[in-house]
């Protein structure tokens, strides 16, 4: 137990010193799966370091020490084999290998994306769908709908169902930790908390298309769930409404799309977004989403 504190106030020391000034990115963690994340990369870090720095060290200690001009430092060994050099060079690297495994092995499995977060209160479901270049988010339980604003309670578990309409993205917010790929045609999955409140940058962190750079959203933990459920109010206020007619305007290609809200949405618009290149009542949809790539390709 005092070993395992030593080692995380040792590691504590040193993200320090090496991750001051980081703000806003992954190595600024608020919430449960972006700590995890941001512990992992440091330990993997300070044991890979184990290794390079000596050999560094080393290398520029040899370099120089018989370096050209030093007769007195010659350098001849008497030695073919030496049983300990053999030990160290493959030892070492052996135990800091199986030691990261290890660590891997776990913290993929506790991790896991699709795993829910563990928590005393009920988690809050929203539906991510990227488009062209922009993002939608559904709130199914609340019927409201929102475009580049997404918005959750801080200390609340949050399940994100995530799509494409078109081209593949990567649905990330660093600061939270954990980003997933949005396919067309197929849902993903992703779990995320919140243990500070405050506003959060969210983008795609996968070229997409000449809008790509103008993909983003604000993820904003409100206060307490009254202040989430004052926000969700604000957008019933909303005449628009999400259903098939509004979603395929929406989906036209757009870049730095404005924030935009609708205060009703119809059920089952996921599903329909999800399922809409497999509806056998449209006439060649087997060739729809192939057909918009490609559109967006050619631009």
């Amino acid at each position: 137990m005092f070993i395992r504190k030593l080692i995380n106030a040792l590691l504590a020391g040193v993200a320090s010193v090496m991750l001051a000034g980081c703000e806003g990115g992954v190595l600024d963690p608020k919430g449960q799966v972006g700590a995890d994340e941001k512990y992992l990369i440091i330990v993997a870090t300070c044991l890979m370091l184990l290794v390079v720095v000596p050999v560094i060290v080393m290398t520029l200690f040899f370099a120089w020490k018989y370096r050209e001009g030093r007769d007195h430092e010659i350098y001849a060994p008497k030695w073919s084999h030496s049983t300990k050099i053999e030990l160290t060079v493959w030892l070492v690297p052996i135990i800091i290998i199986v030691i990261l495994g290890v660590i891997t092995w776990r913290s993929t499995h506790d991790l896991d994306p699709y795993k829910p977060l563990v928590h005393e209160k009920d988690h809050i479901t929203v539906e991510v769908v990227s488009l062209n270049w922009k993002w939608l988010f559904i709130y199914p339980e609340q019927g409201v709908a929102s475009v580049n604003e997404l918005a959750f309670p801080t200390d609340v578990p949050v399940e994100f169902k995530i799509t494409s309409d078109t081209t593949m993205n990567s649905f990330f917010i660093p600061q939270l930790g954990g980003q997933i790929y949005s396919m067309a045609g197929m849902e993903t999955k992703l779990h995320l908390i919140a243990n500070k409140p405050g506003t959060y940058d969210g983008f795609s962190a996968n070229y997409s298309g000449e809008g790509f750079t103008g993909m983003q959203f604000k993820a904003i933990a409100t206060e307490d769930e009254a202040d989430f459920d004052a926000w969700v109010n604000k957008l019933k206020q909303q005449p628009r409404t999400l259903n098939p007619a509004s979603y395929q305007a929406l989906a036209e290609p757009s870049e730095n799309n404005p924030v935009a809200y609708y205060g009703q949405v119809e059920p089952g618009m996921f599903q329909h977004i999800l399922m809409q290149f497999m509806h056998e009542s449209h006439h060649g949809t087997e060739h729809k989403l192939a057909a918009k790539m490609n559109m967006e390709a050619e631009k």
